[in-house]
Order: C-alpha cells, then sequence, then structure tokens
C-alpha cells in the first residue's frame, strides 16, 4: 500500500498524555494523517527484589507508553528502535531530556 498526500499532510508524531490524569495505561487512537501517536500512562509504584536494599525490597517508578504507528509511514522494527532508546533515555539518561 501506498500513502497518499491526503493522507500524510496534517502531522507526523502526537503525544498524548492522560498520565496527568492519573490513567496509567491506555492506545491512543491515531489521528488522520500522523504518522504515530505516542501514549504516556501515568507512574506506579511497585516494590521489587533487590539483592543490595537493606530488606531485599525496594521501590520503584514505572511507567507505560504505547505507540501506535501507521506502518505503511513508520517501518515497525524502527518503532520498536524508537520505543527501546525511549526507555533507555528514561531510565539512564534524564537529563538529555531537559537539554
Amino acid at each position: 500500500l501506498f500513502v497518499r498526500p491526503d493522507e500524510y499532510n496534517s502531522g507526523t508524531f502526537t503525544i498524548s498524555n492522560l498520565g496527568m490524569f492519573g490513567v496509567t495505561q491506555f492506545d491512543a487512537i491515531l489521528p488522520a494523517g500522523s504518522g504515530g501517536i505516542l501514549a504516556i500512562g501515568g507512574t506506579q509504584e511497585f516494590i521489587v527484589p533487590d539483592s543490595m536494599a537493606v530488606m531485599g525490597m525496594r521501590k520503584v517508578k514505572k511507567m507505560t507508553v504505547t505507540l501506535t504507528c501507521d506502518h505503511r509511514q513508520i517501518y515497525g522494527a524502527d518503532a520498536a528502535l524508537f520505543l527501546k532508546e525511549l526507555a533507555n533515555i528514561m531510565e539512564n539518561k534524564l537529563e538529555a531530556l531537559s537539554a
């Protein structure tokens, strides 16, 4: 399938953040003409095992993001690499987001 000009002229990428309203996970509907939309949920606290912690457990915050793409415009493997890099930045290089 090919993408016609009227199918990609309104935008390229959208971010939808319902996490600020207490929504922890959702799937965003791709707006017509967009290549992708990133749905951002709120953070949740979890207790996870940690051999270095005092009682063998520690509290972490986790956030769910969902990416919906028009695969005529964005190849699925590239979208997966984008999510992998986003997770790496959020987990290890948070200061890069404020630069």
